[in-house]
This record gives structure tokens, C-alpha cells and sequence, in this order.
């Protein structure tokens, strides 16, 4: 009896140690998603910026053609924002589910070519599809930066050979679900974000004009244009993972909780039918050496 209670002690201190490393994950985990929410909330007056900026240039120079296309290309290369890390449920699997039925779907052939996150690599290469380049997670806000650098720079060198649309997919968080999947395509700029952008009405009174090389400006703004749009979705992809990891956190504190309270009903139990079986030994022996 004693070696049971004695191990149920352990088990119950063992619990108490793991309870107190979930809050911190969980503590850890809702601050991190706050810290991503306001990096893209930030972004909106930027972005917004870029737009007029790239509104300027197109208007100034009608006859001006960038690089946009009619019809879109018969291939397809697709950027897929994932984790490295564990803990996070269906994250990873959600996601690449979604994006492999938004690709099915669409004419010509479709290649996975970039991956952000270990474990999304290996879901894309147990899928059948040709190992994609993947770029480690950023750990926090300061390497979202770099890593849009690295892919802008990839995207680039991919299209200097050949003629494809970019396709991004990533988790995007979601308040009655915590988050949920969504893709976009990036490239090529067709005709529709050209006049979207022409007829968006300028702020002011008086339209500004482009000084200098109307085409190395353009080039600069479609460039943070699409820095923007992937910046967000990495900060939205690590808010969404750190909303499925806190979830999971929270299961597992209700699992160990639950687990705990087991655990003490039955050291409560055992114990007192130690003290019970103590007390029946003295009777025993009280009655026994009583004369009769």
C-alpha cells in the first residue's frame, strides 16, 4: 500500500511540473500572437501607401505597360507558409490539404516549389510532390524581414527562366476557429489590379507626379507590393500557429487537470484505506491482548 501511494505521489508531482510548463507555453503562446496581429495592423497604413504610389505611376504613364499579363500562364509554382515546431494539432495538415484541392482545381500543372517550416516540407514531400526549397521559420518579428527577402529573391530568380503564376497559401487566424486556410495568387498582375488601381481616388487635391524613371519606380513599388502581401501572410501564418498551439495547450491543461484530480482521488482512497487498515491492526491487537 505504501509503494502505491509513494508512486502516486511521484505521478502527481510529475503532473503539477507539466501543468506549470503548459501556462507557460500558453502564457508564451497569446503573446505571441498579439506581437503578429499588430505587425500586420501596422502594415495597412504601408501598404496603403504603396497603393497610391503605384496609382501615381500608372496614371502618369498610361501607354506605360507593366508587367502584367491577359491570360495567365499554363504553369503554376506556390509558396506554402508552415511550422517547425510541434504542438500545433492540425496546422500543418489543414493548410496543405486545402492547398493541394485549390490546386487541383486549376488548369495545367502546379509544382510546390518553396515550403516555410520543416514540417510542412515533409507534408508536401509525402504528398508525391518533388522536395520543395523550405526556409526555417522566423522566431519572431525581426526575421519575417529577411525571410520575405530570401523568397522575393527566389520568386525573381524562378521567373527570369520561366513564365509561371505564384500562388502563396497560409493560415490566416480566424476568431470562431482560431484560424483558417488561405491562398492567393501573387503573380503574374493582371488587368483588373491594374484599373483597380488607376481609378483609386488620390487623398488630396492635387495628384502628385513621378520624378525621374517612371519604370524604376514602378519596378520598386510592385516590389514592396509584393513584399507587403507576403510579409502578411507570414505574420498572420505565425499568428494562426501560435492560436493552435495555445488551443492545445489549453486541452492539454484541462487533460492534466483532469488527470490530477484522478490521481488524488485515488491517493485520497488509498490512503485512507491505509489508515483504515492501521486502525483495524491496533483493534485487532488491543482486542487480542485484552483478558477475557
Amino acid at each position: 500500500m505504501s509503494g502505491a501511494t509513494e508512486a502516486l505521489g511521484r505521478q502527481m508531482a510529475a503532473a503539477k511540473d507539466l501543468s506549470a510548463v503548459v501556462r507557460s507555453m500558453k502564457a508564451l503562446a497569446a503573446s505571441s500572437i498579439t506581437q503578429y496581429e499588430r505587425s500586420v495592423d501596422a502594415l495597412t497604413d504601408y501598404f496603403r501607401t504603396v497603393e497610391l504610389a503605384l496609382s501615381v505611376c500608372l496614371r502618369q504613364h498610361s501607354s506605360f505597360a507593366p508587367p502584367v499579363l491577359d491570360a495567365p500562364p499554363t504553369r503554376r509554382a506556390a509558396i506554402v507558409f508552415g511550422s517547425d515546431q510541434g504542438l500545433v494539432g492540425r496546422f500543418n495538415e489543414v493548410l496543405m490539404e486545402y492547398a493541394a484541392r485549390t490546386l487541383a482545381s486549376l488548369p495545367g500543372t502546379t509544382c510546390v516549389k518553396w515550403t516555410v517550416g520543416e514540417r510542412m516540407q515533409a507534408l508536401v514531400t509525402d504528398a508525391g510532390h518533388p522536395v520543395p526549397v523550405n526556409f526555417s521559420v522566423p522566431i519572431g518579428i525581426d526575421g519575417i524581414t529577411p525571410l520575405v527577402g530570401r523568397i522575393l529573391i527566389a520568386i525573381e530568380g524562378l521567373l527570369k527562366h520561366e513564365n509561371c503564376e505564384i500562388y502563396v497559401f497560409h493560415n490566416q487566424p480566424f476568431a470562431a476557429e482560431g484560424y483558417r486556410p488561405v491562398g492567393k495568387r501573387l503573380l503574374p498582375l493582371d488587368r483588373v489590379w491594374e484599373r483597380d488601381l488607376v481609378r483609386l481616388p488620390w487623398p488630396g487635391k492635387h495628384v502628385p507626379e513621378v520624378i525621374g524613371d517612371v519604370s524604376a519606380a514602378l519596378a520598386a513599388f510592385i516590389r514592396g507590393y509584393l513584399f507587403v502581401l507576403i510579409f502578411q501572410a507570414c505574420a498572420q501564418s505565425l499568428a494562426s500557429e501560435n492560436a493552435s498551439r495555445l488551443a492545445a495547450m489549453q486541452r492539454a491543461e484541462k487533460n492534466i487537470a483532469d488527470l490530477l484530480d484522478s490521481l488524488t482521488r485515488t491517493y485520497h482512497r488509498l490512503r485512507q484505506e491505509s489508515i483504515d487498515e492501521e486502525l483495524r491492526d491496533v483493534i485487532s491487537g488491543y482486542e487480542a491482548s485484552s483478558p477475557r
